[in-house]
């Protein structure tokens, strides 16, 4: 059952109900070994931040940074943090030295805590132009600081200052202080375009999206919740939030490319992810199928197909499987569906929360064919996480993005755009009164830039209004559609749709160039490196077929007509992608202008 209460007191009320009970399983940073700490054990380390950062003088909702990735540590600094009403600023552990620069001079951040080398290093780097940075606080023990650094300290040495708990009078005045309209954190958005906004989330916001997910979302305390995305990100934090209301055990999972090998070692029974998680978990399945003789294709394409029928036809709809199909499918799933899971490290599962992009209807059906509980929804930063998802216990649509969760009010605005209200909604963007006032309607919705409709309760979205592309020929074109349908084919690893004021549908595509590399030995098809395989006649004609059978259900005008593949990936690096690994189009565009152009040559 779930604990209520102001999040800077979850901590302690969930020690006083399980005690020794394991709340985090973790690694420190450069281990292998897996260790576990209590729940009493999180409520004293998080006394101990709170105590700390008093003796650093932090005061009443001042902004402390944390740049890092996810970290036991981490956690210990938010709920500290929380636990004085000061307020926490997460930054992706992948941001660059110009955007840590810009979020620590908008939001006057007196103390940032880092987590490895390189978010240390970049902190240092940046701190003379940053007046008011004074203290940089380390995670990561095995840092090495640089020559002459006095501001520095690590985390170890922050909590011997709590030794005694010399604040504690102070935290318990602190404690009974904390409302709901205290600002717990203001997440920058990474941007597609422009600076990064910091959005507004109050403890308001908090409770109350916690509570309507709590009615929809089965999550328990049996669960074992592993983070797969960084706690920057609102859709884990929020997540993880949930799940420490409700008593799970939360895997913190330092490396995201390690997020495999980490689920195959620990046995998650729930996990947070975006699309592409699942995109590549499809392709790696196909990959392995192609590959087997056709006697066991078929076997485990029919065990796909019974899966697909009974879990989407039948269960997807709140309708009970006949008989025959209920045994099919318990054969089915106990001699192959469950080896696809055993692989992923998710053999005990309950569900597993799908947000941050448009999910590919073969995406949606192959997940719940082979078992697994997929939970689509859609949020914003700016609506703390979720505004629908799918329901317990309630039919679901594939292509839809959920029902409402409780107290979001939505209306369906001019071209479409969906429009939102209540307890979860920011009330805006830090410093940024110019844009809060384009932000909402004059009735008080917030603009999501996303257009949609609702049918039978189920909200679906059609595009993003901003990224709806016009043809010449005076055609709308919504490239995340299109590029989701395609991103499913083994041999895309990334792509960019082309179409603004052009006469038709264009491609960029960055290729799995590992996969590309076997089908031409296979094939005998000779390359010096990736700008000749890119160029190969053959291996051209091999994805036009692909990507003429993957489009075939759009209309004409959606269909791409040419593609280019490029010879080295989209990176943060560049400028191409933000820190949740979005594409920016305008930079991409840029970038490959020329490449663009020759594509529309006669």
């Amino acid at each position: 059952m779930q604990t209520k209460c102001h999040l800077s007191q979850l901590p302690y009320a969930q020690a006083k109900k399980y005690g020794d009970r394991t709340v985090f399983v973790y690694r420190e940073f450069g281990s292998e070994t897996w260790k576990e700490i209590s729940w009493k054990g999180f409520a004293e380390k998080v006394k101990r931040v709170s105590n700390a950062l008093l003796s650093l003088g932090v005061r009443i909702q001042e902004n402390i940074g944390v740049f890092s990735q996810n970290s036991v540590q981490y956690i210990y600094t938010d709920f500290g943090a929380f636990g004085i009403r000061a307020v926490t600023i997460p930054f992706y552990a992948t941001s660059s030295e110009e955007q840590i620069q810009y979020i620590i001079n908008d939001a006057s951040i007196r103390i940032l805590f880092v987590g490895e080398q390189e978010q240390y290093d970049k902190a240092r780097r940046v701190q003379a132009l940053c007046p008011s940075l004074e203290r940089i606080v380390i995670f990561d023990d095995s840092v090495i600081m640089a020559d002459h650094d006095a501001t520095s300290i690590f985390f170890k040495d922050l909590l011997k200052m709590a030794d005694g708990y010399p604040n504690q009078i102070e935290v318990e005045t602190l404690w009974k202080q904390a409302n709901e309209e205290d600002l717990a954190n203001i997440l920058y958005t990474s941007g597609t375009s422009g600076d990064s906004k910091g959005v507004m989330l109050t403890y308001y916001q908090y409770h109350a999206a916690i509570e309507a997910n709590d009615k929809c979302v089965p999550v328990c305390e049996t669960d074992r919740v592993i983070t797969f995305l960084p706690i920057t990100h609102i859709f884990e934090r929020g997540w993880d939030f949930l799940s420490l209301s409700e008593g799970a055990t939360l895997i913190i999972n330092t490396n995201p490319r390690e997020i495999q090998k980490s689920m195959c070692e620990t046995h998650p029974t729930c996990m947070s992810a975006v699309p592409r998680f699942w995109e590549k978990v499809y392709t790696g399945v196909q990959e392995k199928i192609d590959n087997v003789s056709p006697f066991k294709q078929k076997i485990f394409r029919g065990a796909l197909e019974i899966g697909r029928r009974h879990n989407i036809d039948y269960l997807a709809k709140g309708k009970r499987p006949p008989l025959s199909l209920a045994l099919k499918y318990k054969i089915a799933n106990k001699t192959i569906l469950s080896l696809v899971r055993k692989e992923l490290g998710i053999d005990k599962h309950n569900i597993f929360p799908t947000a941050g992009a448009t999910v590919s209807p073969e995406v949606e059906i192959f997940v719940h064919s082979i078992g697994v509980k997929m939970i689509v929804g859609y949020g914003l930063t700016e609506s703390l996480a979720t505004v629908s998802c799918d329901h317990r216990d309630e039919p679901f649509s594939i292509g839809s993005i959920g029902r409402p969760i409780e107290g979001i009010d939505i209306k369906i605005g001019e071209n479409n755009e969906i429009l939102l209200k209540g307890p979860t909604i920011t009330k805006g963007y830090y410093k940024r009164d110019h844009l809060n006032k384009e932000a909402f309607t004059e009735d008080g919705y917030f603009r999501t830039g996303d257009a949609g409709y609702i049918k039978n309760g189920e909200l679906y979205i059609t595009e993003r209004i901003k990224d709806l592309f016009k043809t010449s020929n005076g055609k709308y074109i919504a490239p995340q559609a299109i590029e989701a349908k395609l991103l499913v084919d083994k041999f895309v690893e990334q792509i960019v749709i082309i179409a603004d004021q052009r006469k038709f549908v264009s491609a960029l595509i960055v290729p799995a160039y590992s996969l590309l590399e076997e089908y031409a030995r296979e094939n005998g098809i000779a390359y010096k490196g990736r700008e000749d395989l890119c160029s190969n006649v053959m291996i051209i004609k091999m994805l036009t077929e692909r990507i003429a059978t993957l489009q075939q259900g759009l209309a004409g005008y959606e269909q791409v007509k040419r593609f280019t593949l490029l010879t080295k990936p989209f990176t943060m690096e560049s400028g191409e992608l933000t820190n949740t690994l979005k594409t920016r189009r305008s930079v991409i565009c840029k970038n490959y202008a020329k490449v663009i152009e020759e594509m529309y040559k006669e």
